[in-house]
């Protein structure tokens, strides 16, 4: 048998499902939206071959010239865009008329013709927003699904490689897109089919050559590999933590950033749809945005920052003394925000910007991985707020101070929140304590989430766990 370079070719199919809402940028800002998400020339989301090709660089390490090149020898790897799934299961890919769909195809599409606007805002150690700290994104729906292949030229047997780029896409720490540190990005793979071929076989070799290099196209060659698919929770080099059994007290508030259409309330909570699955592989449901319940991880991630750092100070004696000074010698700069050593090793930074060049540097990027919950609870209830501030000299309402909110009554559900943090960022045991204290606060009603706190919403009491690799389970933190 004739040897030559590359005639072996490892191929698979990749169904990928968005556990967590998408966000991966056009570079674009709109009309509603500072930041569009990356669109096709059918006008629906997709996911670069560019984005999928340098996550999985990245997490290759050392390997990765191995496989995807250096500037000596190009790259093994080939990686297609991943396209959206209609409502059927099927792959929307090349050119196509979306008039032709069915009623009902035609019903799921629209779903991504508006897509949801999460709004952000950072918030500074005095408890208002930063300086350029507002905008809001463009988010691709939870539980939409993406399908994409991957092709690996090869001179000799690398299956076990192949199947190493497998497990990358099953990672817990595996994310795609943007504001994977604050709940965005989360994948699952849901189907995997696969085909090794040897090319120096003139069967294989046209059964390579009939393959489409459509995603939708059928091709007789491809082998269901399910059996390889498995969910794993944990993974060597990161610290597993999980908020079990949150209970909101009441009423918990995420602001959407904006009122009701009917004018009923100036503020209301955030809701997004989200599309859930069949066994076969067809859509189940868009979930109902009136029995939604949503706790950003954002949210959650910018509390924690803020206890963390105030525990941290704690423990490093970095104290307010009468006279504005502090205790350790430092400055309110220095241990405050992204200065804060803490909060740098944790959450990262933005850097610090230059006075020369203008320029942000030492730039860090944040070492904690925490997800969205959006999950559908029926007995949750929206509810309206009146509020209004009372002058004390007159008795009457003062002017702007009369407004309605809409809050979400929650008490008697339940939650989960799952975080992992980088074992690098939790080194030092100052951190660690700081951090953990920070979780605690949060099972304990001492830390609320979300917005008007300030007047009893985001109460929430449960356990603060870590995961014991070890023993294998989940034990409450001390």
């Amino acid at each position: 048998m004739t040897q030559f370079n590359n005639q072996y070719r490892y191929l698979a199919q990749i169904t990928l499902e968005a556990v967590t809402p998408l966000q991966i940028g056009s570079g674009e800002k709109g009309i509603k939206s500072d930041s569009l998400v990356v669109r096709d020339v059918n006008d629906l989301p997709f996911i670069p071959g560019t984005t999928l090709a340098g996550l999985i660089g990245h997490a290759l390490g050392k390997d990765k010239e191995s496989i995807m090149g250096s500037q000596q020898e190009g790259s093994r790897l080939i990686v297609t865009e991943a396209k959206l799934l209609d409502k059927y299961g099927k792959v929307i890919d090349g050119l196509t008329d979306l008039s032709q769909l069915d009623e009902e195809d035609k019903a799921f599409i629209r779903n991504y013709e508006r897509l949801p606007i999460r709004q952000h805002v950072r918030i500074n150690h005095k408890g208002t927003a930063a300086d350029t700290g507002k905008f809001d994104e463009e988010v691709v729906l939870k539980g939409s699904r993406f399908c994409f292949e991957m092709e690996l030229m090869a001179s000799q047997d690398e299956s076990q490689a192949f199947e190493g780029l497998l497990a990358i896409l099953q990672s817990p720490v595996f994310r795609i897109g943007s504001g994977s540190r604050s709940g965005f990005g989360k994948m699952k793979v849901v189907n995997y089919r696969y085909r090794n071929l040897n090319l120096a076989e003139k069967s294989e070799l046209e059964l390579y050559l009939a393959k489409s290099s459509l995603l939708g196209a059928p091709w007789n060659g491809w082998q269901n590999a399910d059996e390889k698919l498995k969910e794993e929770s944990f993974c060597e080099g990161w610290t597993s933590y999980r908020l079990l059994h949150l209970t909101p007290e009441d009423f918990i508030l995420f602001g959407s950033g904006f009122g009701d259409s009917e004018g009923h309330a100036d503020m209301t909570y955030v809701r997004e749809p989200y599309i859930t699955w069949n066994a076969d592989g067809t859509m189940a449901t868009v979930a109902s945005i009136e029995r939604t319940v949503l706790i950003p991880g954002s949210s959650v991630k910018g509390a924690l920052s803020h206890r963390t750092a105030f525990y941290y100070n704690k423990l490093t004696g970095a104290v307010i003394k009468a006279d504005g000074t502090l205790l350790n010698g430092k400055t309110i700069e220095e241990v405050t925000g992204t200065s804060n050593a803490a909060v740098k090793a944790i959450f990262g930074s933005e850097g610090e910007k230059n006075r020369d060049t203008n320029k942000l540097e030492n730039k860090q990027r944040g070492n904690i991985l925490i997800s969205d919950v959006i999950e559908v609870r029926e007995q949750a209830q929206p509810k309206i707020l009146n509020h209004v501030s009372i002058d004390r000299f007159t008795g009457g309402a003062i002017d702007g101070a009369l407004f309605n909110e809409q809050t979400l009554y929650a008490k008697g559900e339940t939650f989960n929140i799952d975080i992992m943090i980088a074992d690098e960022a939790l080194a030092d045991k100052d951190i660690r304590a700081a951090f953990e204290s920070a979780l605690k606060d949060i099972a304990n009603g001492m830390l609320p989430l979300g917005g008007g706190v300030n007047r009893g919403n985001g109460v929430f009491n449960g356990k603060a766990t870590i995961f014991n690799k070890e023993k294998e389970q989940w034990e409450e933190l001390a």
